[in-house]
């Protein structure tokens, strides 16, 4: 059902793809399109507060050309980064489950098998994106560590490199949820603090500016 503020929107409806360059260095793994954000606009974490606080540590770091995403053309470009998801349809009650992940799953180890050897770190943005990132990373072709690692935020694995692949960097992140955001489970500098660290595992490193010159709090949240 549509929002009241949304009422004039074509709504997508649709399976929203991954957004970024085909050759990024880095990946972000977030959870599904939101109801209202990625689902209404066709580009994920477009149009929603999650994307209003993950697109303003991105430019924060370099790798964004601005810090907002409001709908697709509005100029946002990406810098060796490429956002996706496990789920790529807006589940019901905006919660996947996991048998919507599982049977999204080749979809998700074809894009990470696609973006190649360039390929260096990955983001990912809570437990479910994390659990649903480790058996796609084994389809893709990389070797998984025994016992496999548990989620955290600020949690980090280095996946070694075989044959092809790279040797490839997992950094665990609170999801940009309104409801991480609210209760302050996760800041802004927080998500700076992570795709800075993202940045120089996977060789994306720009100058980024001083927290201090960070708000310290969620950009505005518009729903």
């Amino acid at each position: 059902m549509k929002r009241a503020a949304f009422q004039d929107w074509e709504y997508w409806g649709r399976p929203v793809p991954g957004f970024g360059p085909p050759d990024a260095a880095l990946a972000v793994v977030g959870l599904a399109p939101a109801a209202h954000g990625g689902n209404r606009t066709g580009r994920m974490f477009t149009g929603d507060a999650s994307g209003d606080i993950l697109f303003a540590a991105l430019h924060a770091v370099g790798l964004a050309s601005q810090p907002n995403s409001t709908h697709r053309g509005d100029g946002l470009e990406l810098r060796g980064v490429r956002v996706t998801a496990p789920v790529h349809c807006a589940p019901p009650q905006n919660k996947p489950t996991p048998a919507e992940r599982d049977t999204c799953r080749p979809w998700l180890a074809t894009e990470l098998e696609l973006l190649g050897p360039g390929l260096r770190a990955v983001v990912v943005l809570g437990a479910f994106g994390w659990h649903a990132l480790l058996p796609a990373l084994g389809d893709a072709g990389w070797q998984l560590p025994r016992p496999r690692p548990v989620f955290g935020h600020g949690a980090e694995v280095t996946l070694p490199g075989s044959g092809a692949k790279k040797e490839l960097h997992l950094i665990g992140c609170y999801h940009p949820s309104r409801r991480n955001t609210s209760t302050g489970r996760i800041t802004l500098p927080m998500l700076v603090d992570v795709f800075r660290r993202a940045s120089t595992v996977s060789g994306l490193d720009r100058r980024a500016p001083a927290l201090s010159d960070v708000a310290h709090s969620a950009p505005g949240q518009t729903g």
